[in-house]
């Protein structure tokens, strides 16, 4: 008797690669966590997360069927390329749909930005659930955002909607291309902070700089410009889109008590109807927990955004929470994309 199929995520981070398994209804079998090896380039970082969910699933549901896999990864991916993906070299090199195809022959494969996978994860079953318009924030390796509208994630007409890391800062910027300024990212990010706060006679990562106390020379005043310059663009975000609730997630939110109270300050001065601002439900697992979302809908035959018969997926906690299904996907999609 064959095993019951499964699907697997995968969330190609700058530092990690989280991978989980789970059954059709979205019970997680298995995960793991694993050092994006980024340092060493794209083609390593992603052989490693393939290799890395191929013996997990071999662990965790050995015979069974792989339906579908969910993929969320920095930048904006397509089917033969990654755009606005700078955290690992050469990673907008990588053909991702199509190599995922040919490291999971068989299974349909969904792709996604790991800030919108993240904002779907949170409005489906975490923090955003039933706020309408809402703002995911991620604080991470890069900086991202994502507006979610009547409980969907807005893609953008090239599905770069909420790449904030882009923002110009200042004046002077109006009229120079990219590669002539410096971008938001460049300044308030988790490898900005490192490399701002590093010399070569002291190597910190940005939780090394929250984690200091005032007599390390300079790093308090870095940590206030560095907030400070989030507020600028969150409440200028947040008077945009009028938003009921902000959600911020990440790996920098380890260092929520010193990120949450400038903030939440900025935006009750700054913005007309200051939004709830909240920390994520799952502050460092919702890319991983979006790109399940994916490969589960991609494996019971859910379209996004399309009516249909109901079907409950169970919460990560043991709640469900009401999605909809309609015909099956195609072999590869992406959320808003237009490879």
């Amino acid at each position: 008797m064959r095993n019951p199929p499964v699907v697997l995520g995968i969330d190609f981070g700058g530092t990690k690669i989280a991978a989980a398994v789970c059954d059709l209804a979205g019970n997680k079998l298995g995960s793991a966590v694993v050092d994006s090896l980024g340092e060493r380039g794209a083609r390593v970082s992603f052989d490693h997360g393939v290799q890395t969910a191929k013996a997990l699933l071999a662990e965790s549901a050995g015979g069974a069927d792989l339906a579908a896999v969910g993929v969320a990864t920095f930048g904006i991916p397509f089917d033969d390329r990654v755009e606005l993906a700078p955290a690992i070299t050469d990673w907008d090199g990588l053909e991702l749909g199509r190599e995922l195809r040919a490291a999971f022959p068989g299974a349909t494969v969904e792709l996604a930005t790991d800030a919108k996978a993240a904002a779907q994860a949170e409005a489906r079953w975490g923090a955003l659930a039933g706020a309408d318009p809402a703002v995911y924030l991620n604080l991470g390796t890069g900086l991202a955002a994502a507006i979610v509208i009547g409980g969907r994630v807005l893609a953008g007409r090239d599905g770069a909607a909420g790449e904030i890391g882009y923002n110009l800062r200042e004046v002077s910027d109006v009229g120079q291309p990219n590669g002539h300024r410096t971008m938001l990212e460049d300044m308030v990010s988790g490898m900005a902070l490192r490399r701002r706060a590093s010399s070569p006679d002291r190597q910190l990562t940005a939780a090394d700089v929250f984690d200091s106390t005032d007599d390390v020379a300079g790093l308090d005043d870095l940590i206030t410009a560095f907030v400070d310059e989030l507020a600028f663009h969150l409440v200028n975000l947040a008077i945009l889109v009028n938003p009921a609730k902000i959600a911020v997630g990440g790996g920098m939110t380890r260092s929520w008590d010193r990120i949450q109270p400038r903030l939440a300050e900025a935006l009750r001065v700054g913005v007309p109807y200051p939004p709830e601002l909240v920390l994520a439900h799952f502050p460092h697992d919702a890319p991983l927990l979006g790109a399940v979302a994916l490969a589960v809908d991609a494996a019971t035959g859910i379209r996004r955004g399309q009516p249909g018969s109901g079907l409950d997926i169970p919460h990560p906690d043991g709640q469900a929470g009401s999605v909809r299904y309609a015909d099956k996907a195609p072999t590869t999609t992406t959320i808003g994309n237009s490879a």
